[in-house]
């Protein structure tokens, strides 16, 4: 029989016979969990699945028809001798050798034997003789045969193990198999059996602790079934794998220069960069140092591609050029997906192979990511985003590809969608360079990655784009930076703005008194209620009202303080309605081409032959089409999405009146802002168009006042919902005639009695 020795470790489990150090077989009980133990689990369940027998729960007792069938072919005899038990054995398994019946017939009859000192009876012993040869042949046939063997079969058992069921894995172990027990509930259960362990050996490494909650075989067998499946989402592997980073010296732009001969030799690697450099060394250097970089690069034949602030969503067309399905598991969605990638030049098949594994690389660790908050829409979205970005760049990065080429993706701004991360880290696992540029800290990099190699400067600088050409590189002399710092220390949460610090606004409609009107009108709007700064954006308190009524019904003070606010700043319309139902609009007849399924077509709007807005600040074209959009997707005017309004909503912004524009370019978010005054004193309805305008007006950060002296409802028929104060201020007057608000008001002399007596 065969002795039990010790490993040295557990890779010992693994050799044949012959490799062993001396002849013998491994039987071990686990009573604890590490990284090491975890893996040699999974690798020894594995090999008993193979040459080997797993056992998971416990070895159920032979059943009614077991029992018959074992007494019509060996009958009921029983004998307490190693000739009887080898003769039933030759008979009962026919396949063993003579060497290995011999085994377990000695090792079967020590097990009895020892039954037998221990106060069994005759009939004791023979269920147990019986319910050994049963187990024999109904769990244990297939390993039989290969007791001794040189590739020793593997016995896998996970619980707690009963006095018979620990005496079969003895005989068995004897005759020349391993035998591994998992015990999750420890080993006190199992000294109660084998109190000195002589029948096995506890297994003891550094760092064991309790078993994971929830392991067991189950889950161990589910794990290895899933990484299978995932292997075969790689199809066939590329011969060469990425040596990221390692070979780089620390000088990224100097780093990144270099050919991929002079980075290493190594046939079965490609040697590529993934850096992101936060700050600037040197701000006085820093552009100059990056068009030289980029001019080192275009001279050395190497491709590139320079992206600056954003990849920019992908179009509709690219995202229909995806070929997707419904997916409900997320190797199914990546597979299917990855077929995608489908390289035009037939030779790069290599590379080809490469980007498959890098997509199901990145998309299994995004998946890995979400974890219970696994959605599939989410990374369906994700994937198909990540394709349209390699079909829109791969032409320029590997079109004609060899495989020492090394293109360079350079991405200046840093990442601010997952989206644009997603693609780079899937880019970083090709043959490519990516460099991420973040001069300006206070623009935050969302990009995180293992194989990431970060550079970080303490100097913060602005650079708007890539200096590609020598005629973009603008070196800033010291009094210029100093100067920049200053800005930075002195307008940078201290309640002081330097001129059009801010480029985008929200508002936020104050709810005042009629009295407070003519206090904030004429107040810059850092000194408002509400005002704040939050990163690049302001957030605006202004007026929005509705004034009705004329106060004590006296006219003249009543015009009086419509004319305190006429400002240089303010707008004033004089009459309902201001721009008339089907007025001529240039702008009608395209607002269908510039809104499609449920986004603004920016691009398309400022392209447009028609565009009235092309000689405003670039900025100011940005802000007043992020209002437009806001405007339709709040749903303020009565009839969006439902009636075709939202076009309505198009063509009205986009056909503002010069003077309103000259106020929207002129406006500092941080100072005074521009009003709009609407006097309507009759009883006509004020137009669908007057409605847009008002409210994207307000939307834009306007003071709007509507002095209505009748009380009429006319100013909220085409708004959705309540969106402006109304004061009631006194005594409703009609057909009220407006004066020359640009002029002087003739003030009413009123007698000390009159005064007295309150006489009008």
């Amino acid at each position: 029989m065969f002795q039990h020795k010790k490993i040295q470790n557990l890779n010992d489990f693994f050799k044949k016979q012959s490799e062993r150090e001396s002849t013998g077989v491994y039987f071990y009980r686990i009573n604890g969990y590490s990284e090491e133990i975890g893996a040699f689990i999974r690798a020894y369940y594995e090999a008993a699945r193979k040459n080997g027998v797993v056992i998971e729960g416990k070895l159920q007792n032979p059943d009614e028809k077991n029992l018959a069938y074992y007494q019509e072919v060996m009958g009921m005899d029983f004998m307490l001798s190693t000739g009887f038990i080898g003769m039933n054995l030759k008979k009962w398994l026919p396949r063993m050798n003579d060497g290995q019946r011999e085994n377990v017939a000695l090792s079967l009859y020590d097990a009895l034997f020892l039954l037998q000192k221990e106060g069994k009876t005759e009939h004791m012993l023979k269920n147990a003789y019986i319910k050994c040869m049963c187990w024999l042949y109904y769990r244990f046939e297939r390993i039989v045969n290969q007791l001794g063997e040189n590739q020793l079969p593997k016995i896998l058992y996970e619980g707690t193990v009963s006095q018979y069921e620990l005496m079969i894995l003895s005989i068995l172990s004897n005759a020349g198999c391993d035998v591994v027990l998992i015990q999750y509930g420890g080993d006190a259960a199992y000294l109660k059996l084998d109190a000195l362990s002589q029948r096995s050996h506890e297994l003891k490494l550094p760092g064991m602790q309790a078993f994971p909650p929830g392991f067991c075989l189950k889950q161990v067998r589910e794990q290895m079934q899933e990484a299978a499946n995932r292997e075969r989402l790689y199809g066939i592997l590329p011969k060469r794998q990425g040596c990221t980073n390692a070979w780089m010296d620390g000088d990224v732009l100097a780093d990144l220069k270099k050919s991929p001969a002079q980075r290493g030799d190594d046939a079965k690697l490609f040697y590529n960069g993934f850096c992101r450099i936060n700050g600037v060394e040197e701000k006085l250097t820093y552009a100059k140092d990056l068009y030289e970089f980029q001019l080192a690069l275009k001279n050395s034949g190497r491709r590139m591609v320079i992206v600056n602030e954003s990849l920019g969503r992908p179009a509709m067309e690219e995202i229909a050029a995806v070929h997707r399905n419904h997916y409900t598991k997320p190797e199914q969605l990546i597979q299917d997906l990855s077929s995608n990638i489908n390289m035009r030049d037939t030779s790069s098949v290599e590379l080809q192979r490469m980007m498959v594994r890098a997509f199901v690389d990145v998309m299994l660790a995004q998946t890995e990511q979400m974890g219970r908050e696994l959605n599939l829409n989410k990374l369906t979205n994700q994937a198909v985003c990540l394709l349209c970005f390699l079909k829109r760049y791969e032409g320029r990065l590997f079109g004609g590809w060899k495989e020492t080429d090394i293109p360079c993706f350079v991405y200046l701004g840093g990442c601010q969608e997952e989206s644009e991360a997603l693609f780079f880290r899937f880019l970083a696992r090709l043959p490519a360079d990516v460099l991420i540029l973040c001069p300006d800290l206070t623009r935050r990099c969302c990009m995180k990655d293992k194989l990431l190699y970060e550079v970080n400067y303490t100097q913060s600088m602005q650079l708007a784009a890539f200096p590609e050409e020598n005629t973009d590189v603008a070196i800033g002399t010291a009094a210029y930076h100093a100067e920049r710092e200053l800005d930075t220390l002195l307008y940078q949460d201290s309640g002081m703005y330097r001129e059009k610090q801010y480029e985008k606004a929200n508002t936020v409609i104050l709810q005042t008194m009629y009295e407070e009107i003519g206090i904030l009108w004429k107040e810059e709007v850092k000194y408002r209620p509400s005002f704040t700064t939050a990163k690049d954006e302001v957030h605006i308190p202004v007026i929005f009202a509705k004034v009705s009524g004329v106060k004590d019904g006296l006219v003249q003070p009543y015009w009086r303080f419509v004319k305190e606010l006429v400002t240089e700043d303010t707008f004033v319309i004089k009459s309902a309605p201001f721009i008339e139902p089907g007025a001529p609009n240039p702008m009608r007849a395209y607002a269908a081409e510039f809104y499609k399924n449920g986004r603004l077509l920016r691009d398309k709007i400022k392209s447009h032959p028609s565009y009235p807005y092309g000689y405003v600040r670039e900025e100011i074209q940005d802000y007043i089409l992020d209002k437009l959009k806001l405007l339709i997707d709040q749903k303020v005017i009565r009839g969006t999405f439902q009636n075709g309004t939202e076009y309505a909503v198009i063509a009205t912004v986009l056909n503002l009146p010069k003077e309103i524009v000259r106020l929207i370019q002129k406006f500092d978010f941080t100072k005074k802002n521009p009003k709009l005054v609407y006097i309507h004193t009759t009883e006509a309805m004020i137009s669908l168009e007057d409605t847009i305008l008002t409210a994207f007006l307000n939307r834009i950060g306007f003071d709007i006042v509507f002095f209505v002296p009748t009380g009429y409802q006319n100013v909220e028929k085409y708004f959705n919902r309540k969106i402006m104060e109304e004061h009631q201020i006194g005594e409703y007057l009609y057909d009220l005639h407006v004066p020359n608000l640009e002029g002087a008001l003739q003030r009413t002399k009123i007698s000390w009695r009159d005064k007295l007596f309150k006489r009008k």
